[in-house]
């Protein structure tokens, strides 16, 4: 996809949702953190369904670590792999008490050494409560990503070298967002929906409108 191109696909996804939001609720960053390490392989719906009620009760590191994992499990027994989820969670908080003053670190090595951790949760939470210009590559990214040819590549670290080289700065910080919510709620996985997308000219995916 040229620049100019690349320019113009952002400038509409902007256009129409200026200041995109993560579609996941929080209140802080320990709650995004948590919400992000909960929504591994689950829908942000079913993970709000469960944190509502959860967050409302617990806020912090030290208030996650009283609950402890049995109660937390039960807690969120509703969402995909809780239990495993409920260890991490609770793993985290501690290592947050015990390295960081309770405070979630503003720095991707700190945050990936924490339990459940990985580079895309790293950097969601770096980009939504720290503000800084990451590229979080969930399926709905890497779909878009090679789909429409803006930055095409075989795994998902390879998209997010690509995304990182053609994204101009200005659109950077929002950029994740546009593309998840583009992903998710037009250009879907098994039918986009070609005909109400804003950037089918711009699109290298050859789909009868």
């Amino acid at each position: 996809m040229s620049p100019d191109a690349v320019e113009a696909l952002f400038a509409r996804l902007a256009a129409a949702n200026p200041e995109p939001r993560s579609e996941l609720d929080y209140r802080d960053p320990f709650t995004l953190l948590v919400a992000v390490v909960l929504s591994a392989q689950a829908t942000d719906a079913g993970v709000n369904k469960a944190t509502g009620p959860l967050f409302a009760e617990v806020a912090t590191p030290q208030a996650m670590l009283e609950l402890g994992e049995e109660r937390l499990a039960e807690r969120i027994r509703t969402i995909g792999l809780y239990r495993t989820k409920a260890r991490n969670v609770i793993a985290l908080s501690r290592l947050l008490v015990e390295r960081h003053g309770g405070a979630v670190p503003a720095d991707r090595e700190a945050l990936e050494a924490l339990p459940g951790v990985g580079r895309k949760t790293a950097n969601v939470v770096l980009n939504i409560a720290f503000g800084q210009p990451t590229i979080a590559v969930d399926t709905h990214v890497f779909r878009v990503a090679n789909r429409t040819g803006l930055a095409p590549g075989k795994d998902v670290e390879a998209v997010e070298r690509g995304l990182l080289a053609v994204i101009p700065p200005h659109w950077l910080l929002h950029a994740h967002h546009w593309l998840i919510l583009h992903g998710r709620h037009v250009c879907k996985a098994r039918k986009p929906d070609c005909e109400s997308c804003r950037i089918r000219d711009l699109c290298a995916f050859a789909s009868p409108l």
